[in-house]
């Protein structure tokens, strides 16, 4: 399949922030009713898969034409990796204040008494609404539907392939089983295609009755890539897609072949995506509700392989410009002037605070907020910009380690702590790197040497926010429990998403052997099935249940995949629960447990 031929695209930006703020016109927002709100975003995209960021071959012309009309923020940050960005996202504070520390193992479950966009707008009189991935707990009382989201069809966990999957439906991006307001729900077409199809209705069916939030996160281009659009992976798949399409990034040169047909399955994702945006805008012109409904697309992190990202450095996980550097597109007609609005730097933790801005909302008065609205830039009002800090730090395990794997960012300088994203913590002394972003926004040149008192005092600053951000509640880095409470939840399904793991054996994750347990509060204490998802062996075995320590033990026949206890006594209060199975002498977790009151 052969798309059109895109017009000229814009030269590179990324070496030309210099439109001053001092020079922003004075200009009033008057709104005569509030906004719709929507807001798009998609999984590991990166900042050079556009067509109008310099792509010469990803075909976007949707979100090449959103970008032309929208008012830009150029110098705007996420986090490295998807949960962190979500919950930022979501509440206008820094993730380590939600207790969300990482993607998986029970570390991707936001705190339920942080109060999120979606319950601020639906106290406004908003619909509220979210269509595709949420990441932030898929058990009661963290679902959307439980943190503000009236009508919710989601996925479970970081992705579509992981698991959390639905038994039977794993892997399914094309007819997937999704979970729609608590209940399972199979879906007929691609996953991307069915969230904007969904929104869309829901938008058509709601528009009139008040105004609206809704909330669109994509899992493309989020890996798994084994089912992608077929046409559209055939027209790129018959490209020669290798380095030298690309401009040539003589700063941090590619050192690895590409990987042709994963880049393929990659764009194809990313175009379906953007002829969605088209569906999108075509039908905000036929319900003529474009000019009072603020658009904003982002992306969560940086790009999921290593490919032309506008010359920045680095790609997903890293805290260098090209894993935590996203577009912010700010589309509003009328309100907002097209073009680059500002070079301030701003990021996640501010688009809760923006959008109850433009909703009429007095944030000022909302002290718990990280971030500050970003409207007077978005509509070149703010003759003056406070000078501000920003601070984005993500890496594995439980509880954040000073100095490992940050940046703290000014508006001209920045600090970057590269220490990996893999590793729990890191060793000897911390390696710091200082960039003057306003002459090298590319990140080319360490002048740590040449300005010890300018980074110093970004490390103090850090330090300063460190400590703020471990302070904000006592055990502030303790993962949230699960609730089992079958009047909001009939059955809590318990997945390796959200389980832990004991650090001795080495043994936590996702592996077929890999070994787990639960946090959960029981808040109806009583009798419940407890029933057991696993992968069959062709011996016999051993189920062994543990309730606070207490097992409960059965025989397995080979072959077998499930397993009921039938009448399991569950006290109220904190509970661990494990689930062990024993085969031929080795042990290992279950897939999944679902828990139900009789």
């Amino acid at each position: 399949m052969r798309l059109p031929t895109l017009p000229p695209i814009l030269p590179l930006v990324l070496v030309s922030f210099v439109l001053l703020l001092t020079g922003c016109t004075q200009q009033s927002v008057e709104v005569e009713s509030p906004p719709n709100v929507i807001i798009v975003i998609t999984d590991d995209q990166g900042h050079g898969d556009f067509g109008f960021y310099g792509n010469p071959v990803l075909q976007t012309p949707h979100l090449d034409e959103m970008a032309r009309n929208s008012a830009r923020l150029e110098n705007y940050y996420v986090s490295p990796v998807c949960a962190p960005t979500r919950a930022a996202l979501m509440t206008g504070r820094y993730n380590y204040r939600t207790r969300v520390v990482d993607t998986y193992l029970g570390r991707a479950m936001m705190a339920p008494e942080e109060i999120t966009l979606a319950e601020r707008l639906r106290d406004q009189g908003y619909k509220t609404g979210i269509f595709g991935k949420w990441h932030l707990g898929d058990s009661y009382p963290m679902r959307p539907m439980d943190q503000g989201f009236e009508e919710s069809l989601v996925h479970r966990g970081g992705g579509i392939g992981q698991p959390s999957d639905p038994t039977g439906a794993e892997g399914k991006y094309t007819d997937p089983t999704l979970i729609h307001n608590g209940e399972l729900k199979e879906m007929e077409g691609y996953c991307t295609d069915i969230y904007f199809s969904e929104a869309l209705q829901w938008i058509e069916d709601t528009h009139q009755e008040a105004p609206f939030f809704a909330y669109i996160p994509t899992n493309a281009p989020h890996g798994p890539y084994h089912d992608v659009p077929d046409s559209l992976y055939q027209y790129y798949k018959s490209l020669d897609l290798n380095h030298g399409l690309f401009p040539e990034d003589t700063n941090h040169p590619f050192t690895n072949e590409m990987n042709a047909d994963r880049v393929a399955r990659i764009f194809a994702m990313i175009t379906n995506v953007d002829e969605n945006v088209g569906r999108l805008f075509t039908k905000l012109e036929e319900l003529d509700i474009t000019d009072n409904t603020l658009v904003l697309f982002m992306l969560d992190n940086g790009p999921n392989t290593r490919r032309f990202v506008n010359g920045m450095r680095g790609m997903k996980t890293s805290v260098y410009e090209g894993g935590v550097h996203s577009p912010l597109f700010a589309h509003w007609p009328g309100t907002l002037a097209p073009g680059v609005a500002s070079d301030r730097i701003s990021a996640h933790i501010d688009i809760t605070p923006t959008l109850l801005d433009a909703a009429g909302v007095d944030t000022e008065s909302i002290s718990e907020f990280d971030g500050v609205s970003l409207l007077p830039l978005l509509t070149r009002s703010a003759s003056e910009w406070p000078e501000r800090n920003l601070f984005i730090q993500t890496h594995r395990g439980d509880v954040p380690v000073r100095y490992h794997h940050f940046f703290a960012r000014s508006q001209n300088w920045k600090v970057v702590h590269q220490s990996g994203f893999g590793p729990e913590t890191f060793e000897g002394a911390p390696q710091f790197e200082l960039y003057n972003m306003e002459t090298d926004p590319l990140e080319t040149t360490n002048v740590a040497d040449q300005f010890p008192d300018t980074l110093q005092a970004l490390v103090d600053a850090y330090d300063a926010w460190f400590d703020d951000v471990s302070a904000t509640r006592e055990n502030n880095y303790d993962p949230p429990r699960i609730v089992v409470d079958p009047a909001h939840e009939p059955t809590t399904v318990l997945t390796r998403q959200d389980w832990r793991y004991p650090g001795t054996h080495g043994r936590g994750g996702w592996a077929r052997d890999a070994l787990g347990y639960w946090l959960i509060q029981v808040d109806q204490p009583g009798t419940y099935t407890v029933d057991w998802r696993f992968y069959a062996e062709d011996t016999a075995g051993t189920a062994t249940l543990k309730v606070n320590g207490t097992p409960y033990s059965a025989d397995l026949a080979p072959g077998d995949s499930t397993y009921s206890f039938e009448a399991i006594e569950l006290p109220a209060g904190p509970i661990t629960i494990e689930a062990e199975l024993t085969h031929r002498g080795n042990t290992k977790g279950i897939h999944q447990m679902d828990i139900a009151s009789l």
